[in-house]
């Protein structure tokens, strides 16, 4: 790739997945980790990125509160939270990780609705808070300063011991072959603990994700019972899940 091309990759994987790791770039394009670094450097320059220690983040994942207009393909996002929200009952225990996909379906839930919604997400809480009678329990107590989310041994213990109706998960990438898939280690290990503490696992992805595939594994598909996408159900790209028996909405 030239020089253009390639910083015009990284920036499309910034913005499609949050958070990009430069061994991971390296290997996708071919190229050094010096030159990664360097693109990096010149992308974060031009405000396009912020540069962290192995990789860099997108501007919005790096906010506490999520404006529109500064969000990746937000009408798809808003289209999958209107799905998402439909499946949300009356006395439901809901837990969700964080991510602009979330944040847009904390904004779609009805004002009516009574539920109680966990998180360790600072910036879902926040929005969740808005809500004028849902119940709201944050997790945790250590703060990613990155990620916006508590994380740790007592952040994972919390978790343990709940029992969730449903829980909405943020997906940075998912595929048949590899499951769901992060490239934060301790991101992985709150959504392992979440897929296990609830009796059914609703996967929330805008369609550039599906197939893709992230360095550090979280769950077999199997885990999976509903996979929502901005797509028609009947999509041939989602043909593999429904016939993996995953509901697709």
């Amino acid at each position: 790739m030239l020089k253009k091309e390639r910083q015009a990759y990284i920036l499309h994987q910034v913005n499609l997945h949050n958070k990009v790791l430069s061994s991971s770039l390296s290997q996708e394009i071919s190229v050094s980790e010096d030159t990664i670094r360097r693109d990096l450097q010149e992308l974060a320059d031009e405000g396009k990125i912020i540069k962290v220690h192995g990789g860099a983040l997108s501007h919005s994942f790096n906010q506490v509160y999520y404006p529109s207009n500064n969000v990746y393909s937000h009408d798809h996002k808003k289209i999958i939270a209107q799905k998402a929200a439909s499946l949300v009952e009356d006395g439901m225990f809901v837990i969700t990780t964080g991510g602009t996909t979330i944040i847009e379906l904390a904004r779609a839930l009805p004002p009516q609705l009574r539920a109680t919604f966990i998180s360790g997400s600072i910036p879902a809480v926040l929005e969740y808070m808005h809500h004028p009678t849902i119940e709201v329990i944050l997790i945790g107590d250590k703060v990613s300063k990155n990620s916006k989310i508590t994380i740790g041994s007592e952040a994972i213990a919390q978790i343990k011991r709940i029992r969730a109706d449903v829980c909405f998960l943020g997906v940075n990438a998912i595929s048949i072959k590899d499951g769901i898939t992060d490239s934060d280690w301790d991101v992985v290990h709150l959504k392992k603990a979440m897929i296990e503490s609830s009796r059914k696992v609703v996967c929330l992805s805008i369609a550039e994700k599906i197939n893709s595939l992230q360095p550090i594994h979280i769950s077999e598909v199997n885990k999976i019972h509903t996979l929502i996408t901005e797509l028609s159900p009947d999509d041939p790209l989602l043909k593999p899940y429904r016939d993996a028996g995953i509901e697709v909405l």
